[in-house]
């Protein structure tokens, strides 16, 4: 999957209307996020609760992603 990022405006009906056009040749399913800045920003402990809830991510707990030990990598040196 490829991403990119554009910004547009959510209109009184609640549609959303790009600021200019995708470069994909369509027609094409996309998959698309929005992001905003509501009237209440979201705590860090409510984000993370929310993410881990998302369907999108249950294939991490899949025994097959877990590739890392506790005994991997090299210390990060403290300045």
């Amino acid at each position: 999957m490829k991403a990119i990022e554009v910004l547009g405006t959510v209109d009184e009906k609640s549609q959303f209307h790009i600021d200019e056009p995708l470069p994909i040749i369509g027609p094409s399913r996309v998959r698309i996020i929005v992001i905003y800045s509501g009237e209440e920003e979201l705590e860090e402990q409510e984000w993370l609760r929310t993410a881990s809830a998302n369907p999108s991510f249950e294939f991490l707990n899949d025994p097959v992603e877990d590739i890392y030990k506790p005994t991997d990598g090299v210390p990060f040196p403290q300045q």
